[in-house]
């Protein structure tokens, strides 16, 4: 399984999401998912299962498939609760 946090720049933002996301997932003791991160323009769909993106640009990542749209990208609480239920939902716990 693929995940891939997204911002508007690929850099800073998508970078701490990812490595928050691989965090959460050492703690649910997750193993074998992927994940990257990558700006808007570049992601494309088929480029992960699932994609985590900022309430801000989410409208325009619409079209990349199964998006898990982030409120407060540096609430640990609320990314903490939607990877579980991602998890959950791909069966991974």
């Amino acid at each position: 399984m693929k995940i891939l946090a997204v911002c508007s720049s690929g850099l800073g933002t998508s970078f701490m999401v990812e490595m928050n996301i691989n965090q959460v997932l050492g703690e649910l003791g997750i193993t074998g998912v992927e994940v990257n991160h990558s700006d808007l323009s570049s992601a494309s769909p088929g480029d992960a299962d699932v994609y985590f993106l900022a309430k801000d640009i989410a409208e325009g990542g619409a079209h990349l498939g199964e998006v898990i749209v982030l409120d407060n990208i540096i609430d640990m609480d609320e990314l903490r609760d939607k990877v579980r239920k991602m998890a959950e939902e791909k069966n991974l716990i």
